[in-house]
């Protein structure tokens, strides 16, 4: 997959997030700097724009699971792999609402919901308005994503009040083609660009530790950091491989690569809410403190994810207390 639909630019202000253009080449130095360099320039960004003890807490719950007509290569979710997940249909609106409440009781302010299609069906859309409404009755920020999306579709969610669309870019156009086959890059983009345009907010991310080099990682944060402008909600994955995926077998990620990428995309994109998501489950509490230290301020939070497992509640309020860390939207800070 080529680059020319995206314009790189070198930085020009250390603190100008709006203004700020990154090039691979630049974003790939980031990468290559002492550690304890690239911590610190990423603690200093971080504490610009956030309170440093604060995590943002996002509950995801699949409300649609397996069957999906899309060939991710990490994806257990997807027809054509044999990955033992049930393909199951699409929750009533009360089993999300339920599902939503049971979070927010235990400290989320975010609910993501998540569907297993390559797009939505105009039936799908009706029910999916439904649960955007009725869990934003609650008082959560809501997210979504469902695949793709064309004009109605966008329009649809935004009238109906979501505050997120999550489509992630997954890597960076080279190396795309590598993981899928069945989906264009482009087709990632114009998504994203509809949502922007709706006056939705974006959450886009990607997935580190597939096989990607360094100048591909390097050029996945830059395609994010040069959007105009970079998502507000930034998704770092660590891949979990499931068996009966082709990816299955990939040699695992350096955690301290991954801790890295973190750090990369907080100076890159300062003012978004930069979330460790998928991977915790096998982290250590020191591999996650220095994600936080390197400026994560968000995490999926309950003991499932999609089809993959995540730590659970009890877990992660141990180790915010161990960390002196607090909800974005505990009142009491």
């Amino acid at each position: 997959m080529q680059t020319q639909a995206v314009k790189f630019y070198s930085p020009v202000s250390e603190t100008a997030a709006s203004d700020q253009r990154w090039s691979v080449a630049d974003t790939e130095a980031l990468f290559n700097l002492p550690f304890s360099d690239l911590m610190f320039r990423a603690q200093q960004v971080h504490r610009e724009h956030f309170d440093p003890n604060a995590v943002q807490l996002s509950t995801l719950l699949s409300i649609k699971t397996g069957g999906c007509s899309e060939d991710c290569g990490y994806c257990p979710q997807s027809a054509f792999h044999s990955a033992g997940v049930e393909n199951k249909k699409m929750l009533d609106v009360s089993e999300v609402v339920k599902a939503a409440k049971a979070a927010q009781e235990a400290g989320a302010d975010r609910f993501c919901m998540g569907a297993a299609w390559r797009e939505p069906s105009e039936e799908d859309m009706l029910s999916v308005v439904e649960m955007v409404k009725e869990v934003r009755a609650l008082g959560m920020e809501t997210c979504a994503t469902l695949g793709m999306l064309n004009d109605e579709q966008t329009e649809q969610l935004r009238v109906a009040g979501l505050d997120y669309y999550n489509h992630n870019l997954d890597t960076s156009p080279e190396f795309y083609g590598d993981i899928i086959s069945t989906r264009d890059y482009q087709d990632r983009l114009d998504t994203l660009d509809r949502v922007r345009n709706a006056g939705m907010h974006v959450c886009s991310g990607g997935i580190v530790g597939m096989g990607e080099n360094l100048t591909q990682r390097a050029g996945l944060v830059a395609q994010l950091a040069n959007m105009n402008p970079y998502p507000e909600s930034v998704p770092i994955n660590n891949l979990v491989k499931v068996e009966g995926t082709p990816l299955a077998e990939q040699e695992e990620l350096d955690p301290l690569d991954f801790v890295r990428t973190i750090a990369v995309a907080r100076i890159t994109m300062p003012t978004a809410r930069v979330r460790l998501s998928a991977g915790r489950q096998k982290m250590s509490d020191a591999i996650q403190a220095l994600c936080f230290l390197a400026g994560a301020n968000s995490i999926f939070y309950g003991d499932q994810l999609l089809t993959t497992g995540n730590p659970d509640v009890a877990r992660d309020r141990a180790l915010m207390d161990k960390l002196g860390m607090h909800p974005f939207a505990d009142k009491n800070h």
